[in-house]
């Protein structure tokens, strides 16, 4: 069941100085039943929030806030929700402190998501090394069923997400609609490296070079998330590219009907899949290169745009999402909402912010 509040919950932002904390901050900050408690971050301790983050300077609540580090915590008045943005392998060490002071933790580094253990060995070796003290839920807001009993609790990864996404509606309901192996090439913006990557910004710009073309932790994470939710067995082909733009995702995938399958089967299933969720929008029989998902439609928004086209027997989905919102901040507060009984869409944008 839901935890109902009526009075502001207080909330901790642990690796708040990262891109993803930033969001966060900013939007928790427009949150009406959110109290920000704690704000954690090694090398930028005691100094404000405006520093690391100058587009939040001027937010009136943001005035007084500073960063702290990690370990004063323990010296903090117990919180109701502790967002992890640590860097992946950072919280695994730190849980046991975290644990201790928050009732519940919504992480959104990559390092619980996965439950196979060659798959952890293989991607996020720290967690091996440090095994969480129970289980954590991995939780899609629009697809998991109820609220994670567990404390601890998984959000996806950005591309991850905007994957499953694309392909849950062709995998769920009576039957798979497109074969087993399915090819799926994945393009993100700079932010998604997080603010430590040492790609060169010169080395970016105008540029559109390959990420990964094997072995991305994302894969067996989508592969887990679709078995999981709808007992399929895909075989994927996940392929990443860097985009020269700051942020974004954009999917596109492709897969083959299988036999007897019609267009109208397709659009169906899409729109079974998504009814009623507020932030995953299909577009409707696109016809024109507009009409379809991008990331001007998508981003400063907590909303994934998703479209699907068949032809020949041939099936192509495209989503859409703010890597940064819907990809990591907008979906673990949309998470805390649901949790605690909040409104689903409280605090968090639906309209994109462009040019």
């Amino acid at each position: 069941m839901a935890d109902t509040a009526h009075e502001k919950i207080r909330v901790a932002v642990l690796g708040a100085s990262g891109y993803t904390g930033g969001e966060m901050i900013r939007l928790l900050l427009e949150h009406p039943q959110v109290e920000l408690a704690f704000l954690s971050a090694e090398r930028a301790a005691g100094t404000a929030v405006g520093s690391s983050h100058p587009w939040l300077r001027n937010h009136p609540k943001a005035a007084g806030l500073t960063f702290r580090p990690l370990r004063e915590l323990a010296d903090t008045d117990i919180v109701d929700v502790a967002f992890g943005c640590l860097p992946t392998g950072a919280l695994p060490e730190q849980l046991p402190l975290v644990a201790d002071r928050a009732k519940r933790v919504l992480n959104l580094g990559g390092d619980f998501r996965l439950h196979d253990a060659k798959e952890v060995s293989r991607h996020y070796p720290k967690t091996t090394a440090h095994p969480p003290l129970e289980d954590f839920a991995y939780y899609v807001p629009e697809l998991s069923p109820g609220i994670p009993d567990s404390r601890f609790v998984s959000l996806p990864g950005c591309m991850a997400v905007t994957t499953i996404y694309a392909l849950y509606p062709l995998f769920t309901g009576d039957g798979p609609l497109v074969a087993d192996r399915v090819v799926v090439d994945a393009k993100t913006g700079s932010t998604g490296g997080g603010r430590g990557s040492d790609e060169q910004p010169a080395e970016r710009s105008g540029n559109f070079r390959v990420h990964k073309l094997h072995g991305h932790r994302h894969a067996p994470e989508v592969q887990q998330a679709l078995a999981d939710f709808t007992g399929a067995v895909v075989d994927l082909r996940f392929s990443t590219h860097s985009l020269d733009v700051s942020r974004g995702i954009m999917v596109t995938a492709y897969s083959e009907l299988r036999s007897g399958v019609t267009s109208l089967d397709v659009k169906r299933a899409y729109a079974k899949a998504y009814v009623g969720k507020p932030f995953v929008r299909v577009r409707p029989a696109p016809k024109a290169p507009q009409d379809f998902p991008m990331l001007k439609a998508v981003t400063g928004s907590n909303v994934a745009e998703v479209a699907v086209a068949v032809r020949d027997g041939q099936c192509v989905t495209v989503a859409a999402l703010d890597n940064l919102i819907k990809g990591a901040a907008g979906q673990a507060i949309q998470a805390m909402n649901l949790i605690h009984g909040f409104d689903e869409t409280a605090g968090l944008p639906i309209t994109a912010v462009s040019p």
